[in-house]
């Protein structure tokens, strides 16, 4: 995946606000707590107690960032992707699209939704508009989830896109009814739907000849991290990672076949009616 850096505008950098940084157990505990919690919809920061009960060390509490050039990368690729994703929304939507910023802090935040840690996981607050991202989760989706790769990250942000994009164009406000879980859930058509929406932006940036700078351009093979993340995260391989066995009353994301299918739909056809269709294949 070829991407080059922009001006950050897509940012707004929050790490150095954090009240505490965690350390071991926060990248191989809180962080893969977040990516389970994004993908079900359930709050597995609760399996380790309060927050205090973890070590931890004190965070720059004047707005100044502790980082490595490794993490600093990592921002401008976020803010890549995120530029990117808008600037084809931009195209697709016209003047219905309103550009956002994803918000990066650390461990824990306070969105116009309200408190949220590092184990919520990547969110789209829409109160606020914003996208909301904690780069550890991208470690554990490469460690322990076996997703890695530059496209397999970008699925993730253009997932959260695709939330914006149902709420610019009032997809989300009430229209879904039935149960707030479950294998026909409402939240698990909203889910399927953004992952499609996500490959609809994917489609945009396997067309050769479109890199420029704070842009980025699929590579062969890009796809496949994509597919491998999202079914990676279904709700019914995570249920039987965490508990053993599935429960599709409490499915809040889809399955794994659902989320590859809906981005993979998205993908091939570049088309945002085609996501009309993920969403109802729940029902």
């Amino acid at each position: 995946m070829e991407w080059s850096s922009g001006d950050r505008s897509n940012i707004e950098d929050m790490r150095g606000r954090s009240g505490f940084r965690a350390v071991p157990i926060g990248i191989g505990g809180v962080v893969v707590l977040a990516l389970l919690s994004w993908a079900t919809g359930t709050d597995f920061l609760s399996l380790l107690g309060t927050q205090e009960s973890a070590p931890s060390q004190t965070a720059g509490t004047q707005g100044q960032v502790e980082t490595t050039p490794q993490e600093e990368r990592m921002v401008d690729f976020v803010d890549a992707v995120a530029n990117d994703v808008q600037g084809m929304w931009e195209q697709t939507l016209g003047g219905r699209y309103e550009r956002t910023r994803i918000v990066l802090f650390r461990d824990s935040i306070e969105s116009a939704c309200g408190s949220a840690e590092s184990a919520t996981g990547p969110f789209y607050c829409p109160s606020d508009h914003k996208i909301y991202l904690d780069l550890g989760f991208f470690d554990e989706l490469t460690r322990r989830f076996g997703a890695p790769g530059d496209f397999a990250k970008a699925y993730v942000i253009a997932h959260e896109f695709g939330h914006h994009v149902q709420r610019l164009l009032g997809l989300d406000a009430g229209g879904r009814r039935g149960p707030v879980t479950g294998a026909n859930s409402a939240s698990v058509a909203l889910e399927l739907q953004a992952d499609c929406l996500a490959g609809v932006w994917g489609h945009a940036a396997s067309q050769s000849g479109r890199f420029k700078a704070g842009h980025v351009e699929l590579e062969p093979g890009d796809a496949e991290q994509a597919l491998r993340a999202a079914a990676a995260i279904g709700d019914d391989r995570l249920q039987t990672m965490t508990t053993g066995h599935v429960m599709p009353d409490q499915f809040t994301h889809g399955t794994s076949a659902q989320r590859v299918d809906s981005f993979r739909g998205g993908m091939d056809s570049g088309d945002l009616r085609a996501c009309g269709a993920a969403a109802r294949g729940t029902q």
